[in-house]
């Protein structure tokens, strides 16, 4: 059997001791949302989720008011789950809606003062997380993972 330092490890090496192509998928889908949960986990000092600070950094790096259609298209998401979590980051009092002065039928998302030290502080706190989660590796593997993600992302799907 191979010695794992860390959970992360026990759950990739335990997923590699059957060598199909499935079983390292469903070992890798649950890798993925134990990860899941620990990112989220780190944002709930902010008081964010993974998704609300996904809009946050585009409303924050936008530097403008954005239309919640443009925003839906930055996160891929469908205009009314958009609609939903800015409802939440307006509760929330992270982000204020104003009309669109070119386009009536439109609705903008203006972050907050709140929303964008809101944002700040997830955003430490997901790297440290991430960080955290990298150190779980050995050092030979962390470019190897950050490789295999990125040509997953970057690969289109067929």
């Amino acid at each position: 059997l191979v010695a794992a330092a860390t959970p992360l490890q026990a759950r990739i090496a335990c997923d590699q001791l059957d060598g199909t192509l499935s079983a390292r998928i469903a070992g890798i889908d649950a890798v993925v949302m134990d990860l899941v949960v620990r990112l989220e986990a780190s944002l709930e000092p902010a008081g964010l989720s993974l998704a609300k600070l996904n809009a946050l950094r585009h409303l924050v790096e936008a530097g403008s008011p954005m239309a919640l259609g443009q925003l839906a298209e930055k996160i891929a998401c469908v205009k009314s789950n958009v609609t939903q979590l800015v409802d939440r980051l307006e509760n929330d009092g992270l982000v204020k809606r104003m009309p669109d002065p070119s386009d009536r039928r439109s609705v903008l998302a203006s972050v907050t003062d709140a929303g964008r030290t809101r944002y700040q502080a997830g955003a430490a706190a997901l790297s440290v997380a991430e960080k955290d989660l990298l150190n779980e590796l050995p050092v030979d593997a962390r470019p190897l993972l950050e490789n295999v993600l990125t040509s997953m992302l970057v690969t289109p799907a067929r």
